[in-house]
């Protein structure tokens, strides 16, 4: 796929998943970006499939400018962006180009980098998983995250979930989360998480929060809300290493009386062929450790050849059961929560 098509896809993506302005930006870009500047002849000649997951290099251009704007680098597109509004696109391509050609070092440096998120709307499927879990098992759990970025979604046991038919998580939550939920209710026995870590090949510190916040469309403000609660309370350690190495290290280690639960959020698909297939390795081999009394549970919420959402997949050992447990939104907007053994 080239350039101008991946930015039209990316732009559809974006109006689907609730930001018109985002899909707005990307379309205007595709219609006229030309070459002749640094950037937009790195853009034009990027090696490879500019639309794949692992690269998304319009989210990328996406990043850098919103974070141009946070920043109070471009005021001549932050008076296109939300909550202000042009409706010429003439204008809008103007203001773009002149933030491309004025920032260029800047904005060759977020080009360098995958996009980063850590959408906390995500926490509401984990907060099912470990309610699940605990009912399951009775018994604490261990929580080691890939891809963990900041590590807020490490702190889901701080978070809760309120729709209709009750309320989960968290007794004092310091941030609320409201899906459209569908489908069954979560377990009712409410978990306890006593250990958590994560790893990331470029962690965030959440003292430094601006590079994540310009990844959250500028116009879907309950999420830039939402993530800056998540930052307030976020301590979890995230380590910086490659997911394979990091599981290698850390799932030979016994957890007796916990159940280990490893698990990602749109993180997998990021991952290079050898690290996943080393992951899985690693976990197939801590599977075969797995007791009663120390049960490993690997969760995943990505995205498969189903348009609509992300796929939510559970294993757990020491039986090896195989759970479908339904879609979710990317973002977290809203949960088919449906729990099913196959295997």
């Amino acid at each position: 796929m080239n350039l101008r098509d991946a930015l039209h896809a990316q732009a559809l993506a974006c109006i689907e998943l609730g930001s018109p302005f985002t899909g707005r930006l990307l379309r205007v870009v595709a219609e006229n970006i030309r070459p002749g500047t640094p950037v937009t002849d790195r853009l034009l000649n990027w090696p490879g499939d500019v639309s794949s997951r692992g690269a998304s290099v319009p989210l990328r251009l996406a990043g850098a400018l919103h974070g141009l704007v946070r920043a109070g680098a471009a005021p001549d597109l932050a008076a296109h962006y939300v909550p202000n509004h042009t409706p010429d696109d003439r204008l809008l391509w103007q203001a773009i180009h002149t933030t491309i050609a004025q920032n260029a070092p800047q904005i060759e440096s977020w080009l360098n980098s995958a996009p980063q998120t850590n959408e906390v709307g995500r926490s509401a499927v984990l907060i099912a998983v470990g309610h699940l879990l605990t009912a399951e098992f009775n018994l604490p759990l261990v929580l080691s995250e890939l891809g963990a970025s900041a590590g807020l979604n490490l702190m889901w046991d701080h978070f809760a979930l309120d729709i209709p038919g009750g309320t989960f998580g968290a007794t004092v939550p310091s941030l609320t989360l409201r899906p459209d939920w569908r489908g069954m209710l979560p377990e009712k026995t409410a978990p306890k998480v006593i250990e958590r870590r994560g790893t990331d090949l470029m962690p965030v510190d959440p003292r430094d929060r601006e590079r994540l916040l310009a990844y959250i469309w500028p116009d879907q403000p309950e999420r830039l809300a939402r993530t800056q609660a998540a930052f307030d309370i976020a301590s979890a350690q995230v380590d910086r290493s490659d997911a394979a190495d990091w599981l290698e290290a850390r799932l030979p280690a016994s957890r007796p009386g916990a159940v280990h639960l490893v698990y990602h959020t749109v993180a997998w698909q990021y991952f290079p062929p050898d690290t996943q297939a080393r992951a899985e390795a690693s976990i197939i081999s801590a599977a075969a450790r797995a007791t009663p009394d120390a049960p490993l549970a690997w969760f995943g919420m990505e995205a498969d050849a189903n348009p609509n959402g992300a796929a939510l997949s559970l294993r757990v050992w020491p039986e090896n059961r195989i759970f479908t447990l339904g879609r979710a939104d990317f973002h977290g907007r809203w949960v088919d929560w449906h729990p099913k053994e196959v295997a």
